[in-house]
């Protein structure tokens, strides 16, 4: 299995990042979907309280990688993107379980990421400037610094979007045609020189 995961700050330019690859019609899953399935199976509205809240809750009673366990019984194809890894335990669970895994991370200053969040108005987004910092202070206790720390690849997401959609289908490019390769040459019994078999 093929896969790619993106993490990165909010506002950073995760979701921008996955709609790239979702015009290459390629399969993703998001990690906050997890979350957002929860509040609403408790009832509860989807706002910025209630998503930080129950996810916070969930971290404590089920283990820091219960997004990355519960999203893993969503995958069934041979290729995916994983959008939102928040923490280390994450990244390990998903490295055990996923043969062939890419971390990726989205990153953009805190004057840029605030703007964006404050003009995009998702139904999980802060709406003050002091909500967002603690949304901040929130994901980096759950351990997404560590994750930005530990990516295999990075991109400095404060110019245009032709630029993040140029690394992102450079880096998608690279994995899912090199592995589209192996497959062709494995079913025709033809592996080329230097083909890693899989």
């Amino acid at each position: 299995m093929t896969t790619v995961a993106f993490t990165g700050m909010p506002g950073s330019g995760k979701t921008e990042a996955v709609k790239i690859a979702q015009k290459q019609d390629i399969k993703v899953v998001r990690m906050g979907d997890i979350i957002w399935e929860e509040v609403k199976r408790r009832g509860l509205r989807i706002n910025d309280d209630n998503v930080g809240r129950i996810a916070s809750e969930l971290r404590v009673t089920q283990g820091k990688d219960i997004c990355a366990q519960r999203i893993l019984l969503k995958i069934r194809e041979d290729t995916v993107v994983i959008d939102g890894v928040r923490s280390y335990e994450e990244v390990e669970t998903f490295k055990k379980r996923l043969t062939d895994f890419t971390l990726v991370a989205i990153h953009a200053s805190p004057t840029v990421r605030y703007h964006r969040i404050l003009q995009r108005q998702r139904p999980d987004d802060a709406t003050t400037l002091e909500q967002v910092k603690k949304r901040d202070a929130r994901e980096l206790a759950w351990g997404i610094g560590n994750v930005i720390a530990m990516a295999d690849k990075m991109f400095i997401n404060e110019g245009n979007l032709d630029e993040l959609r140029i690394f992102v289908d450079n880096v998608l490019g690279k994995k899912y045609n090199a592995r589209d390769k192996d497959k062709k040459q494995y079913l025709s019994g033809k592996e080329g020189e230097g083909v890693e078999r899989r």
